[in-house]
């Protein structure tokens, strides 16, 4: 006798829509709310697949109303997460995790606005704890050069591809935002281009190098006329067949060239912005004008380059801790304000000891 399969979660989905839900509703209520408020497509469909999942979980317990949703339902929601695990053994990780409950805030929240529920309860719903992660690889400058030399074999498309390379370089833009390109966002005589509708649906002016205006007027003057499909879109990079590049197809072209150098590492089109930021910060740029490049709304999203760049700091270490160096140096009485260190570092000392002056 053959044991029947086991069906699929996809295939469960279907078999018991969302639409059938009494939450289903407000979802959709939810979502035309939030495109009307200017909310970018892509939050508002992430929004309305996290729900969904929730509406679903409902669903399977009983659940059909959001006046039947307390706060002991979203936690023990927030434990099932928690517990899932994927189909290769894994579970969530506490990103993706606060990444589904984060939409359900915002769905009870404006539940609540619109009285349809006396009160949120959502309000008070905690979300995991997300550490920010440093970059796990950085480029040197060396490995930025050879992978930038490995579009020399390639002709006119190679010709196309670094160009693509030296503005990732040069300007430290994300994926989306390059594929979003026009040739109107470029201003080449000032050395600039406009990101338009970047993260958070904000515009912004990044400036472009000398070398990367070099390889893309090179781009518009032999290779694009040749790629493109008359109506032309007027986007700025195109594959080859006329069209614009989609995020996995450009992420592909990039790790290719990433492969071709011998670097085989996670990442493509990111590793150029994490180089970018990390070799201006060793070069001595300020970071708050590093944090405007690339379009961080917050300075502390930026910080996490301050922590990568331990060859900088070994090599000041190298020079200036006392136990490297081959023989004391002497002390030099007239370096100014080594006395206000030394009375200052005395001054805790002796505050640790006796505690705090009054």
């Amino acid at each position: 006798m053959k044991r029947r399969k086991k069906p699929r979660a996809g295939k469960a989905r279907e078999r018991y829509p969302i639409e059938r839900s009494g939450i289903y509703p407000y979802l959709a209520r939810f979502v035309e709310w939030s495109g009307s408020r200017n909310y970018s497509p892509r939050t508002t469909a992430l929004r309305a697949i996290h729900i969904g999942s929730f509406i679903r979980w409902c669903d399977e317990r009983g659940i059909d109303k959001p006046q039947d949703v307390t706060r002991p339902i979203l936690e023990r929601y927030r434990r099932h997460l928690y517990h899932y695990r994927k189909e290769n053994g894994e579970p969530l990780s506490f990103a993706t995790q606060q990444q589904r409950l984060v939409p359900l805030r915002s769905f009870f929240r404006w539940l609540a606005r619109e009285n349809y529920l006396l009160s949120n309860p959502a309000s008070e719903l905690e979300l995991p704890r997300v550490h920010r992660r440093l970059p796990l690889y950085v480029p040197s400058r060396e490995d930025i050069e050879r992978v930038m030399a490995q579009t020399l074999v390639h002709g006119e498309k190679g010709v196309r591809d670094r160009a693509i390379l030296e503005t990732l370089y040069s300007t430290g833009i994300r994926r989306a935002e390059l594929v979003s390109l026009t040739l109107y966002d470029l201003d080449l005589p000032q050395g600039a281009l406009l990101v338009r509708q970047g993260k958070g649906q904000k515009d912004r002016y990044v400036p472009l190098g000398k070398r990367a205006i070099h390889w893309i007027r090179r781009y518009l003057d032999e290779v694009r006329p040749e790629l493109v499909i008359e109506p032309d879109p007027g986007c700025l990079y195109v594959h080859e067949f006329g069209e614009p590049f989609a995020k996995n197809r450009l992420s592909d072209l990039v790790k290719k060239y990433w492969r071709a150098a011998g670097i085989d590492r996670p990442g493509s089109c990111h590793l150029f912005r994490h180089a970018m930021a990390t070799q201006m910060l060793e070069n001595g740029a300020d970071i708050r004008y590093i944090q405007a490049i690339l379009g961080h709304a917050q300075l502390t999203t930026t910080e996490i380059y301050t922590h990568v760049t331990i060859g900088t700091l070994k090599a000041v270490h190298a020079r200036t801790h006392p136990a490297e160096q081959a023989a004391p140096r002497p002390r030099r009485s007239e370096d100014p304000g080594s006395d206000a260190l030394l009375a200052d570092l005395a001054a805790d000392a002796a505050e640790d000891e006796v505690g705090p002056r009054t």
